[in-house]
């Protein structure tokens, strides 16, 4: 009896098998292939690489934006007509969508570097359209629509541009080792320069970025100037509902330095303060007379605005994620506010905050529409309210309101040349924070002229304008940032210069070790191999890559050979080569000796 001896054995190879079936579904050893990745099957890879780093900016930006997330779901309300927080969706989808992109990279990358043929499934292919659809319609909607925003994404990189570079430097320095290995098997010396030339050139433009790196926060310590003032917009809205007496009297317990307030002025004259058109956001109009909902604010009665609940808006929409943190008798407080009038907030604030305050303009057909500045002022006068202590913003009527309020501040929310301000007697500007620069700052510092920013809301943002000089923000999250001792960072410009020359040389010295060790290794396996092959051993098993119809020829030779020299078992390894084996994944078996063959 004939017993036959296994000619070969397959070594298990499960991480290899999860790369290429997760990237192209070959879960099969007969399905992977050594061969050149196609043409086509490039182009989805530079399609994916493309993906990737717009959808990282988009990620980035969208992250970095969430000063302003409440900002964008109150211009999204405008253009809708209801109240929806969009922002937190939005950041869920571009997080899943880039985490998803930087999976296939990583796979795609280690198809690279285990010399698999790169065949990306067709299911992933539509994911990845739809992906890269979805962030250019996102970016687009962004330019058109909030194109001011992008400043914002300048803006954050004075703040983390320093630390992006220390990870770009290891991203750039781990890939090192799969170009290194992509140079070492090139078989022209045109390729391997190609590889060479772009992959240094990276390498040193990155070594230099530094160079255009300018940020506020380094600067030594000793430079730093005051903590910027902070001022409540429109009260405490993080912790009660805006606008109302129990978000003024939040801000007064934080000791702010003030409080922001928009007023208007009621169908009968009453002065109230209110930031939208219309009732309908921030009061129960739609449920206590729904036919006047969409009716101007300033077109009600005081005896009807008193009566709207203007908390329970708060309560239901959340719109700052915050009401899980309040106590319960701050949630029944907040439950049962109403709308403040102008009069109960300067006797609230009554010679312990300043008041920065804005008037909206009235409609054409408002009876007081031509008194209302009278009325205004008259109301904070008779308050007796210290005249240093209110921040007038309105330009209009600006030189009746000096005459009569000689003592006011004097605001302007228009940025000019420090002359034309000087010239107007303004005391201070209020602009949005992307509208300035560091040397703004320091420009109107030097005139005297002080600085009040809106609306800085997270400590990364605050501290930057700590740092160029600021001298006051206005804030939603002033519970969180009147506890900022200092600055998120600051550093010295010795320092910095310290930590990027040293992150280079490391990145540099660990990038020539890993071109060295790669190139000497492969050498030294080649010459290894030419003692223990032969030449078409060589061939077959070698990391040089070769043409489809070259592996099978050699594949052939090799049969041959082996049958020659009395091999059995010969239709098994036919079969292994027909399906696209390669013999790096085969271990030969020594024959033993069969009876009446006498061995070999």
């Amino acid at each position: 009896m004939v017993r036959h001896q296994p000619l070969q054995y397959y070594e298990p190879q499960l991480c290899l098998s999860c790369l290429t079936g997760i990237y192209g579904c070959r879960w099969k050893r007969y399905q992977r292939s050594h061969d050149d990745t196609t043409p086509w099957e490039r182009l989805w890879f530079l399609i994916l690489i493309f993906t990737f780093f717009l959808t990282l900016t988009w990620f980035y930006f969208w992250w970095e934006v969430d000063n302003d997330y409440n900002e964008f779901n109150w211009f999204l309300y405008n253009r809708m007509g209801y109240w929806s927080d969009w922002s937190i969706p939005i950041l869920l989808t571009t997080a899943t969508g880039f985490t998803y992109i930087t999976g296939l990279l990583i796979l795609a990358l280690c198809h690279i570097a285990v010399g698999q043929q790169m065949h990306l499934h067709w299911l992933h292919k539509v994911a990845l359209t739809v992906a890269l659809i979805a962030t250019l319609i996102a970016v687009s909607s962004i330019a058109q629509l909030w194109d001011d925003e992008w400043a914002v994404l300048l803006i954050s990189l004075q703040g983390t541009a320093p630390f992006l570079h220390v990870g770009a430097l290891i991203a750039v320095t781990t890939l090192s080792w799969i170009v290194a290995g992509q140079f070492a098997r090139a078989e022209k010396v045109s390729s391997q320069m190609v590889i060479f030339t772009i992959y240094f050139a990276v390498v040193f433009v990155l070594y230099l970025i530094p160079l255009t790196i300018s940020s506020p926060c380094i600067m030594e310590k000793k430079d730093l100037g005051p903590k910027p003032a902070i001022i409540g917009h429109r009260g405490a809205p993080m912790l009660a509902p805006e606008h109302t007496l129990m978000s003024f009297q939040k801000a007064r317990e934080q000791k702010l330095y003030g409080v922001q307030a928009d007023v208007t002025i009621s169908l009968d004259g009453v002065p109230f303060l209110m930031h939208d058109a219309t009732l309908r956001r921030t009061t129960n109009v739609d449920e206590a007379v729904p036919e006047l909902a969409r009716r101007p604010a300033s077109m009600f009665n005081w005896t009807d605005l008193k009566q709207l609940n203007a908390g329970e808006w708060f309560l239901k929409t959340d719109p700052f994620w915050t009401v899980h943190s309040l106590s319960a008798s701050d949630y029944r407080e907040a439950q049962n506010q109403s709308i403040c009038k102008l009069t109960d907030l300067l006797e609230l604030a009554k010679g312990n905050m300043t008041l920065l305050l804005n008037l909206w303009d009235l409609p054409h057909d408002h009876p007081y529409r031509g008194t209302f500045f009278n009325i205004t002022l008259d109301a904070i006068l008779r308050s007796g309210h210290p005249q240093h202590l209110v921040m007038w913003l309105p330009s209009r009527q600006r030189t009746l309101v000096q005459k009569v309020a000689p003592g006011f501040q004097q605001t302007s929310d228009i940025k000019e040349t420090v002359a034309s301000l000087r010239r107007g007697h303004i005391q201070k500007l209020n602009l949005r924070y992307t509208q300035v620069s560091s040397q703004d700052i320091r420009d109107c510092s030097a005139w005297n002229l002080s600085v009040n920013l809106y609306t800085v809301n997270e400590p990364w943002l605050f501290s930057l304008l700590w740092c160029s000089g600021v001298q006051s923000v206005t804030s939603d999250n002033s519970h969180t940032l009147s506890k900022v001792p200092s600055p998120v960072w600051i550093m010295a410009p010795d320092e910095y210069c310290l930590i990027w020359i040293t992150a280079d040389l490391v990145s540099f010295t660990l990038i020539v070790g890993i071109f060295v060790f790669q190139n000497y290794h492969l050498i030294r396996w080649r010459l290894g191999s030419i003692r223990t092959y032969n030449p078409e051993q060589i061939m077959l098993s070698a990391a040089v890559r070769r043409t489809s119809r070259d592996v099978k020829i050699m594949k052939e030779k090799l049969i041959f050979s082996e049958i020659s020299d009395g091999v059995e078992n010969t239709d098994d390894l036919s079969m292994c080569s027909e399906n696209g084996f390669s013999n790096d994944v085969l271990t030969p078996v020594e024959p033993k000796t069969r009876p009446g063959r006498g061995g070999r």
